[in-house]
């Protein structure tokens, strides 16, 4: 009796353990078809909205229809697939109702259209993304502005493009190829922009911005083609980059701080500069932004500063370092008489600049190694040189200072003999500072 009883326990437990296994077996495959489906339903793919995805057939819509969907759920990723081209007109990805962390996966190519028809009478920007909170666009994908026809202002006939106008012009206002305007928790990597129509990738209000592995492109004389460029931003990290364009690579203007860079390949272009600030006597205010690791070859500038005289407001705290400059005309400039075409008056007031430290900038240049223009009611003051070894590529020409003070932390080449030492007379510099 007792060897029957525990034979029936035996097999009662086996029968237990085997409905727990099934038991698990079960649920495990439960989560996991759960995980597949909210997998599935955060995903929204723009070939499911009816996108052609042949560069002809305009996918506007389909991308509109996408974005509504990724709005509305939290983590969601809108899916551009790689194998195809898609030509999208003007078009802005919303909020702020949006749920956050949304991810634009770009893995094929999006293109501008070239005829006038697509733009009206003009548009700022042709992609936008706008009041969003964590917002990442990544992948191996491409933008495409295809520029030239604004560059040239040439006539807009495309035998391929649905949309052609041969009788018309495209507007004179040029956009912006991709922008983010008043977002927090922005990241842009892996992507290329290519042949912008203006600037290529623009920050207007946004905090917490990462850039990284992109790379911009566009030839050296494409017009006013900036790589990327700061508004009104903060906290701004953007590295391991490469930039070619026709204007600055980076352009950091008024409202900017935290502005970190480091590791960013650049040229051709105009170099990597801060501003222009304070045109038709507006306020300008930055402060806080570090350029470091970079390479900079065949472009106009190196590292500079342009401001317009008239403006008001200050640029202070900035660090240039570990600057390697290959044929670049200047590379090292400031620049308080800035004035872009026509005629330009003199005027007293100016942004003020302070606290510009220079350390190890080396490499060749093929103009003048040094050019600090300053104002005459506002010089330039705390500009520290420290290591720096610029050799001339053609003609042998002197560094060029007109009020500017500061400290050579050592020996120059070549010597900068027109740094003034100390700081001028006046507390204008202190007012202008504080004002910001």
């Amino acid at each position: 009796m007792k060897t029957m009883n525990m034979n029936l326990n035996t097999i009662a437990l086996i029968i237990a353990m085997a409905f727990f296994v099934w038991s698990s077996s079960c649920t495990a495959t439960r989560v996991s078809h759960w995980r597949k489906l909210k997998a599935a339903s955060s995903t929204f793919n723009v070939l499911d909205y009816g996108a052609k995805g042949d560069g002809h057939a305009d996918d506007t819509k389909a991308f509109e229809d996408a974005w509504a969907a990724a709005c509305k759920v939290e983590g969601s990723t809108m899916v551009v697939p790689s194998g195809s081209v898609f030509l999208v007109k003007p078009i802005s990805f919303s909020g702020p109702n949006c749920e956050p962390n949304i991810v634009f996966q770009l893995d094929g190519k999006i293109i501008a259209p070239t005829s006038s028809a697509a733009w009206g009478s003009g548009t700022l920007q042709w992609l936008e993304f706008s009041k969003l909170n964590k917002i990442t666009i990544r992948g191996k994908g491409v933008i495409d502005g295809q520029g030239s026809v604004w560059w040239n202002d040439s006539p807009t006939y495309n035998p391929t493009d649905e949309m052609v106008e041969t009788s018309e012009k495209l507007p004179s206002t040029k956009p912006t190829a991709l922008r983010f305007y008043g977002s927090t928790g922005v990241t842009v990597t892996g992507i290329t922009i290519q042949n912008s129509q203006q600037t290529h990738l623009k920050f207007d209000s946004c905090t917490n911005v990462q850039v990284f592995d992109i790379t911009v492109s566009s030839p050296g004389d494409s017009p006013n083609t900036d790589g990327i460029h700061l508004q009104s931003s903060q906290s701004v990290v953007i590295y391991s980059s490469t930039l070619a364009c026709g204007d600055d690579c980076i352009s950091v203007q008024a409202g900017c701080s935290d502005i970190y860079v480091h590791n960013v390949n650049c040229g051709p272009g105009h170099g990597i500069s801060i501003g222009s600030l304070g045109r038709e006597n507006t306020k300008a205010c930055v402060r806080n932004v570090t350029v470091r690791d970079v390479t900079i070859q065949n472009t106009l500038t190196g590292v500079r500063i342009k401001t317009w005289q008239g403006g008001s407001g200050s640029v202070q705290n900035v660090m240039f370092s570990n600057v390697q400059v290959s044929g670049v005309q200047t590379p090292i400039a400031i620049d308080q008489y800035y004035c872009d075409g026509g005629r330009c008056r003199n005027e007293s007031s100016a942004v003020a600049v302070s606290g510009i430290n220079y350390v190890n900038i080396k490499g060749t240049y093929t103009k003048e190694p040094i050019y600090f223009a300053c104002s005459d009611s506002l010089p330039c003051t705390g500009i520290t040189l420290d290591t720096i070894q610029l050799e001339s590529a053609q003609n042998s020409n002197v560094p060029f200072c007109w009020e500017a003070y500061g400290e050579l932390k050592t020996r120059t080449v070549p010597p900068v003999e027109c740094l003034q030492r100390g700081n001028p007379s006046g507390a204008g510099i202190h007012s202008n500072i504080d004002s910001c």
